[in-house]
């Protein structure tokens, strides 16, 4: 048996790398799947698929649609989610995703640091599992093929 993990979460470091590394080194099977990781691309694909927008209102409009909709696919389709929730950046696109893979029904792994604990503590009452770590998510999803 393999699982589809949906990587939702911050853009800006490689945290998805480490996780995906981490999972080949312990042989779990495991497919991973993930928002659109290059800025630009994720910023442009209005423009690029619909033409030049307006302004930017209508060119981040365009954007998000077409994103919304790749992650809605890709979630869809995944087995579990891991939302990892970081210290230095704005997590608005996490939160969303997790409420979204909540809202789902999907299986649910959120990874928050100590200091996110009282900001997050409904979306980590809802979740299935809260870790501190992706090491934690990791042996979480270990877990299941024990």
């Amino acid at each position: 048996m393999e699982l589809t993990v949906y990587l939702a979460g911050q853009i800006h470091d490689d945290w998805r790398e480490q996780l995906i590394q981490k999972a080949k080194e312990k042989k779990l099977p495991l497919h991973f799947v993930s928002p659109q990781t290059n800025h630009d691309k994720s910023d442009d694909i209005g423009e690029e698929i619909l033409g030049e927008q307006p302004n930017q209102f209508f060119r981040d409009d365009a954007a998000s649609s077409i994103n919304n909709l790749r992650t809605q696919v890709l979630m869809q389709k995944s087995d579990v989610v891991i939302a990892l929730f970081g210290e230095k950046y704005k997590q608005w696109n996490t939160a969303m995703d997790a409420s979204a893979a909540i809202t789902m029904n999907k299986p649910t792994i959120i990874v928050r640091p100590e200091s996110l604990i009282h900001p997050l503590k409904e979306l980590s009452n809802k979740a299935n599992v809260t870790v501190e770590t992706i090491e934690q998510a990791l042996e979480v999803l270990a877990y299941i093929f024990e």
